[in-house]
């Protein structure tokens, strides 16, 4: 599909969102997506469901979108569910309620486009969506990117002169303050991690809210602005030349929302980078996306990352999570007029290769037609689902993806791609958490521990072919381990390309190529055949992994790791 007319990219939205509208229910304060279930209640996941498209029909509405029956949908649905005597009635709320999450997305409604949901309401229906909302501010919610829904749903309220808390909204501002640690980066509240959180949350809201309320808090809408340009000198190595984005952390099941901040920053008025590689960027991350199977059934999204795949999920995604996604097309609400519809898109500018991140615990490198993000593993155990996958591992790459665990039981199971996996007793242990960790000018250090009386200190290096992890293992038990490279895609009618040889174990996938090898240390090659729909983004896998003999004492191991992706055609 041809993106670059404002006419386009609304088409590309309006055919993402035509599927789900006969799944609606009778009010429309409701959207039934699936049967899948959540750490929250039915009634919370229907109305997931409703809000969550809004993230792209409030910009489409404010661009100039015309959709009249949508409109009518979002009218009649935010009625039902905020009316106590409606059988779509939202339900009361309470203490970190999930109900909080969706009011982002209708505050962002009645802030940035009023005259579609709000405006037409009758003063009673008005009143009554007002103080549905205002119920936020009577309720405890996490310290996290939560905060920012409940500033949002103050701001929505100020600016049509309904009720709102000025002093839950300053507490919020504050504690959203507090969360910032330096060169653009935030940390997500308590939790302390770093990921997509930061940039289709901390930095997205950030500059909603520095799109709309310059006039009243000049010097914070500055403030947010000034880091999102510092941010963004970092985060555009997360992406590479061909639009795909590095798979880390959790919410990945929000697949091209990876792109979202550089639509936030085209609507707050910034330029971090110039408007055509902005441009460049979105382009081609909705291309790498639409040319992967993303879409369920009759059209729609799907929970998982390069194909369905529930195991991925957290406990927080329901059938209608996937549509946070649509936070991408906030750039549909730039005027006509605006530069971004007319120019053309610029290729992946020409960055430095190695760029370290303290601020983010990381380091990325750059190679061609993929990018590596290395990680100490710093915030694995978070309770969501599958974090050691999404956390621990040594390398995230954008186009070998990762693996996660189907079990701890079998090493095919466990799919420990880019980890030293440890075998005790017939379970295997990884990285969950390290204890100590640094990010070097060339690469990374962490400190951990998968086992008791097993301490690790792993230092990566990456370069130009992959890289090289150096490992001292102190261990008080015989075991064995296995240090594991990239998962390859693998075709079992097609491919018979997987090797051993001696310390070296090699898979290739076509041009696609990972190999390891044992530079010090007494190990052998091996291949792991992972578990179907344990990698993210390829259904099916071989992992290389070279194997080691761990006795009591202290062994050290090096062991090379080398990786090609080339351009997807």
């Amino acid at each position: 599909m041809k993106l670059h007319t404002k006419k386009e990219f609304q088409h590309l939205f309006i055919e993402m969102l035509r599927p789900v509208q006969k799944y609606y229910s009778k009010e429309k304060a409701n959207l039934h997506l699936g049967v899948t279930a959540t750490i929250y209640d039915q009634k919370s996941i229907w109305m997931e469901g409703f809000s969550r498209p809004l993230w792209g029909l409030v910009p489409f509405w404010r661009g100039g979108g015309e959709s009249e029956e949508f409109e009518t949908i979002y009218r009649s649905g935010l009625v039902a569910g905020t009316n106590p005597d409606s059988l779509e009635y939202w339900g009361t709320l309470k203490d970190y309620d999930q109900k909080f999450v969706e009011m982002g997305a209708i505050a962002y409604g009645i802030i940035m486009a009023p005259e579609k949901i709000w405006s037409p309401l009758s003063e009673k229906e008005k009143d009554q969506l007002a103080n549905y909302l205002y119920g936020i501010n009577e309720h405890a919610i996490p310290i996290c990117n939560w905060q920012f829904f409940m500033i949002l749903v103050n701001v929505a309220m100020k600016k049509v002169c309904k009720k709102y808390n000025a002093s839950r909204l300053e507490e919020s501002l504050s504690l959203i303050e507090s969360f910032y640690q330096g060169a653009g980066w935030y940390q997500d509240g308590d939790s302390e991690q770093k990921d997509y959180y930061i940039s289709f949350a901390m930095h997205f809201y950030g500059l909603i809210y520095a799109a709309c309320m310059s006039e009243e808090d000049p010097e914070r809408c500055n403030l947010y602005k000034e880091r999102a340009c510092e941010f963004a000198n970092q985060f555009i190595h997360w992406f590479d030349e061909d639009g795909a984005a590095i798979p880390f952390g959790r919410s990945l099941a929000y697949r091209f929302s990876q792109v979202s901040f550089w639509s936030a920053c085209l609507v707050a008025g910034i330029e971090p980078v110039p408007v055509p590689v902005m441009k460049g960027l979105i382009v081609r991350h909705f291309d790498w996306w639409l040319a992967h199977p993303i879409f369920d059934r009759d059209g729609i999204l799907s929970i998982g990352y390069g194909y369905p795949n529930l195991t991925m999920g957290e406990r927080y995604n329901g059938p209608g999570s996937p549509y946070w996604a649509f936070k991408t097309f906030a750039f549909l609400m730039l005027p006509d007029e605006h530069p971004f519809w007319s120019i053309e898109s610029a290729p992946y500018p020409d960055l430095p290769t190695v760029m370290p991140m303290p601020y983010a615990d990381m380091i990325t490198y750059k190679y061609p037609h993929h990018a590596t993000a290395f990680v100490p593993g710093k915030y694995s155990p978070n309770g969501h689902g599958q974090t050691p996958s999404k956390y621990g591992k040594f390398a995230y790459d954008t186009k070998f993806g990762f693996s996660i665990s189907k079990s701890s039981y079998e090493l095919h199971e466990c799919a420990p791609d880019s980890m030293l996996a440890f075998d005790i007793n017939g379970y295997t242990y990884v990285r969950r958490i390290c204890e100590v960790s640094q990010i070097l000018a060339d690469g990374i250090y962490g400190k951990w521990s998968p086992y008791s009386g097993i301490i690790i200190e792993t230092t990566i290096i990456p370069n130009e072919s992959g890289h090289i992890r150096t490992h001292k293992i102190t261990s008080e038990i015989n075991c064995t381990a296995y240090d594991c490279g990239f998962s390859v895609p693998y075709n079992p009618l097609k491919d018979k390309s997987d090797y051993i040889a001696g310390s070296k174990a090699a898979v290739s996938h076509g041009s696609i190529y990972c190999s390891v090898e044992a530079e010090e240390g007494k190990g052998t090659g091996f291949i792991i055949n992972a578990d179907p729909n344990t990698n993210i983004i390829h259904p099916r896998t071989l992992i290389p992994a070279i194997k080691y003999k761990i006795e009591k004492g202290t062994t050290h191991l090096t062991t090379k790791v080398k990786a090609k992706y080339p351009e997807e055609m």
